[in-house]
C-alpha cells in the first residue's frame, strides 16, 4: 500500500468497542478520526499516562486490530474522556485492515483524498510540498514558551516564542527569516522546572506578520512522546 494515501486523517464519527490488555471485555467507545499513526477515541473509561498501553479495537465486525499506543493528549468533554493515541506499535495487516474499513464505509473520502494536491498557497504564505504523513495527527495547542533554535543550514542561532504545539508540529514567531524546508535543532522552555524539551523539525511555511516577526510552522522528525506529555500538562 503506498505511503500516498496512508496518513490521512479520516473523520469517521462511530461507535466502536475497546479493550485494554488485560481487560476481560470489550467496552463501548466513540471514534472521532482516524489514521495510520493514530487515532482519536472518547470512552468514559479512563486510560493510563505517561506509558504505553495495548489494546484491541473493534470498528466493525470486518475490522478488529490490534495495537500499541501512546496518549498524546486527553481532554474531558461532557464527562467522557477524549483521548488523541498515538500508534507505537502497529503491524502492516493491521493498517490494511484500517484502510479497507475506510474503503468499505467512507468512499467519498477516499475519493476526495487521493488526489489532494501536495502544494498550496494562500495569503502570500510559502509552504513547501508536504507529504501526507507530515499532517498533524491530532489537536493542535495554543502554548506560547520561549524557544531556541540552530538553523543547521547557515550555522545561526535564533529566539522564538511559541504559538502553538502538537504531536507532530510547532508554530512559533522569530525575527528570523526562514524558508521552507530548513532543518531545525530546537530547544523549548516548558515551565515545569526540568530541562528544556529538545526536538529537530523542518520548516514546512513562513509568512511576515507585523513588527517585522515572521510566523513560522515546523514539521517535527519524530514525536517525542514523553516530552510532548510534559509540554501538555503546563498547558
Amino acid at each position: 500500500m503506498s505511503e500516498r494515501r496512508n496518513c490521512f486523517r479520516w473523520q469517521i464519527d462511530r461507535q466502536a468497542k475497546v479493550k485494554l490488555e488485560g481487560a476481560e471485555c470489550f467496552s463501548d467507545c466513540h471514534i472521532k478520526d482516524i489514521n495510520l499513526k493514530g487515532i482519536q477515541v472518547s470512552s468514559r473509561k479512563k486510560l493510563p499516562r505517561d506509558t504505553f498501553i495495548k489494546l484491541s479495537l473493534c470498528l466493525d465486525e470486518n475490522c478488529a486490530i490490534n495495537i500499541e499506543a501512546w496518549v498524546v493528549w486527553h481532554k474531558i468533554i461532557d464527562g467522557f474522556n477524549l483521548y488523541g493515541l498515538y500508534f507505537s506499535r502497529i503491524h502492516d495487516s493491521n493498517k490494511e485492515k484500517i484502510y479497507q474499513f475506510i474503503f468499505r464505509n467512507f468512499p467519498e473520502q477516499v475519493s476526495r483524498c487521493w488526489w489532494q494536491g501536495l502544494t498550496e498557497e494562500k495569503g502570500g504564505e510559502i509552504m513547501q510540498k508536504v507529504r501526507p504523513e507530515d499532517k498533524r495527527i491530532f489537536a493542535r495547542f495554543s502554548a506560547n514558551f520561549p524557544l531556541r533554535f540552530l538553523n543547521l543550514r547557515s550555522g545561526k542561532e535564533g529566539e522564538a516564542s511559541t504559538q502553538d504545539i502538537s504531536a507532530k508540529g510547532i508554530g512559533f514567531v522569530t525575527r528570523e527569516q526562514l524558508q521552507p524546508d530548513t532543518l531545525l535543532e530546537m530547544w523549548l522552555q516548558v515551565p515545569d522546572k526540568g530541562e528544556p524539551f529538545y526536538t529537530r523539525g523542518n520548516v514546512i511555511w513562513s509568512k511576515m506578520a507585523e513588527s517585522d516577526n515572521y510566523r513560522v510552522g515546523v514539521n517535527l522528525e519524530k514525536a517525542n512522546l514523553m516530552g510532548m506529555s510534559r509540554v501538555l500538562r503546563t498547558i
